[in-house]
């Protein structure tokens, strides 16, 4: 009898796992996917910040190049450009980019920039600044990052692509300079990136589902 009752109760404990193991599989499945399209949606969002979708015809999300060039985009990892086209032709393109040295990491943005090379708009994707000082870099926190719409290599010298405090146009933080300082220099790079390579950018010719 004892040993009928271990038994009835080994079998429940063990439904009991199977059944548990199950259901947190499967919220972790369901979670995981939600996250997944939800950062989609956030990247749709910000794309569509940088490029207006009446100035393109192609699916933006999905004409893109991998390009690596640590010196210029900031990491020798693979980086995305997202390319924009109206009846085939080039009209912009918003490149990611790393500002390797934020005051506590690396700062992720995109940068838009139509085919001239002028600034479209630059957001940052994600960094690790000090809440109250460096991440005035987003958005939602200031519209300092704004002050890069429309600016280019022609509109500004060199010398001028630094912050007010190293002789440039841009405005420090109070308090936080070398956030707005990598923000700045990874944008200039970011550029002259795009200067060297636009040809190459828009040479590659889209697959048909993303005509």
């Amino acid at each position: 009898m004892i040993k009928e009752k271990m038994l009835r109760s080994a079998i429940m404990l063990a439904l009991f796992a199977i059944t548990g193991a199950g259901l947190v599989s499967l919220t972790h499945s369901h979670t995981e996917q939600q996250i997944k399209l939800n950062e989609q949606a956030a990247l749709l969002r910000t794309l569509s910040a940088l490029v207006i979708p009446n100035q393109y015809d192609n699916k933006l999300f999905t004409d893109t190049l991998t390009v690596t060039n640590d010196t210029l985009l900031g990491s020798d990892e693979p980086m995305t450009i997202y390319r924009a086209r109206k009846q085939g032709k080039p009209v912009a393109a918003v490149l990611t980019a790393i500002a390797p040295d934020g005051y506590n990491g690396r700062i992720l943005l995109l940068v838009g920039v139509n085919y001239q090379g002028s600034v479209l708009g630059v957001r940052i994707i994600a960094h690790q600044e000090t809440p109250g000082l460096g991440d005035g870099i987003e958005i939602r926190k200031s519209d300092w990052i704004l002050g890069f719409n429309h600016q280019s290599l022609t509109t500004l010298s060199k010398d001028l692509w630094k912050v007010k405090r190293d002789g440039g146009v841009f405005d420090q933080f109070s308090g936080a300079t070398i956030t707005p300082r990598a923000v700045v220099k990874a944008v200039y790079n970011t550029l002259i990136y795009y200067q060297q390579h636009r040809d190459q950018i828009f040479a590659v010719k889209p697959t048909q589902k993303d005509k």
